[in-house]
């Protein structure tokens, strides 16, 4: 694809045209606009040839690339003499500040010297015109962010704890999503995404898990491999996925076992993609919380420790401490009331991501630096406030109450106009 001059043959006005500088050698008209005056435009520069240096042009008997100049000066004498002419450049093109035309630059030398320098660099009202054309009308009122207010009984009374997370920084994608039941559907011929690496990485080590049981923990690393090139598959179609993701894979499966062999206890036993569940009591009635766990570890003295991984990068402490990340204390929550069948009521020890990006380092524990039973304690009761909050039919479900909070990304934000009353709030701030 290149750029072609496209010259309309009708539709035009009758008594405009627009010309090159050979088509306009032999026009007159009354008024004649110059533009793109710039050093580089017109005139154009002075062309390097590849093929013949200027001694061999001149043995040839081929004109200078200079000649080009000379002409393109004929053509700006010959159009200045016009009754009444208008010269005009870019004072940047594509961002880049430019440099006046050498015969813009002497004619404005001229007339400054003839007292005539007002003439020089004036604008005229064809710049009001340009401005003009994005200027809203007078009657235009921006939209305010949408705020819908259903009924109560049309509001979600179930919620995993990764949509809780949502349902704190974007409200409007609950209510798209659960009131609406409005769901992104997949594009036509859509490649696999960075999520279904993630999947493919949680899948793998559920299998590895499972299958090893308690006294083949220390399994080898070729056992995970095996796991991983039969769920990996899939991307085999896409070479160069294969070739970027299944190398992290590799790097991400030696840590893996590496560190399953530090962490090694016969007695401990680890649970993983297991399903749990609270039902929380609500003004409107109860509602439910349900999570799938992806490990947690049960040590011999009862106590569990709650593992989620991390393909990407995990939450801040003080975003879980704040109450914007409480995927990880909702299911100790869970966890503490017995909510996770496999497990049972349990003291909670620890909380934890474990990322496996397959980079450098290829993966990484991440502990939450607070009391679990806090964080805990804190997310349940937020929750139950927020619920409480929701089930009031007044409360409407805005989008991006918190700008600071908001999602890095969301299906909805075309159906919540984001980016038209966005940008009238930033520059109202």
């Amino acid at each position: 694809l290149r750029a072609t001059s496209l010259r309309p043959r009708y539709g035009t006005h009758p008594r405009l045209a627009i010309l090159g500088p050979l088509e306009a050698r032999l026009q007159h008209a009354d008024l004649v606009i110059l533009g793109g005056l710039n050093e580089g435009t017109w005139p154009g520069e002075a062309a390097a040839d590849p093929w013949f240096s200027r001694p061999m042009r001149q043995t040839f008997g081929l004109p200078l690339p200079e000649r080009m100049i000379g002409l393109a000066a004929h053509d700006f004498a010959q159009a200045f003499t016009a009754p009444e002419v208008v010269l005009t450049r870019a004072e940047k093109v594509d961002g880049t500040p430019t440099v006046p035309s050498r015969w813009l630059t002497r004619l404005s030398t001229v007339l400054r010297g003839a007292g005539l320098g007002e003439r020089v660099g004036a604008e005229f009202f064809w710049t009001a015109w340009q401005a003009s054309l994005d200027m809203p009308q007078a009657d235009a009122q921006p939209i305010a962010p949408p705020a819908p207010c259903p009924p109560v009984s049309a509001r979600p009374r179930k919620l995993s704890v990764t949509r809780i997370e949502r349902w704190m920084r974007d409200p409007y994608e609950i209510y798209a999503r659960h009131v609406l039941n409005l769901k992104a559907l997949e594009p036509l011929d859509a490649l696999v995404s960075a999520a279904d690496y993630g999947n493919y990485i949680h899948r793998a080590l559920d299998q590895f898990i499972t299958e090893s049981k308690q006294d083949a923990r220390t399994g080898p690393l070729d056992r995970l491999l095996t796991i991983g090139h039969s769920i990996f598959s899939p991307v085999m179609a896409y070479p160069s996925l294969w070739a970027f993701w299944w190398p992290r894979f590799e790097r991400v499966a030696a840590w893996f076992v590496e560190h399953q062999r530090e962490l090694f206890d016969p007695k401990t036993r680890s649970v993983t993609e297991t399903e749990g569940q609270l039902t929380i009591n609500a003004p409107a009635g109860p509602f439910m919380l349900h999570a799938r766990a992806d490990r947690i570890d049960v040590s011999p003295n009862g106590e569990v420790h709650i593992i989620d991984y991390k393909t990407g990068a995990p939450p801040r402490d003080a975003e879980v401490i704040a109450g914007y990340a409480p995927q990880l204390p909702l299911e100790a929550a869970i966890a503490a009331a017995g909510g996770f069948a496999d497990i049972g009521a349990a003291s909670i020890a620890s909380l934890a991501y474990w990322r496996l990006s397959g980079g450098e380092p290829p993966g990484e524990v991440c502990p939450i630096d607070e009391l679990p039973e806090r964080l805990a304690d804190d997310a349940l009761e937020g929750l139950t406030r927020l619920i409480a909050t929701y089930d009031d039919p007044a409360t409407p479900y805005p989008a991006y109450p918190s700008p600071a909070a908001a999602p890095l990304y969301s299906d909805y934000d075309h159906l919540a106009r984001v980016a038209e009353w966005s940008a009238h709030m930033a520059e109202r701030d």
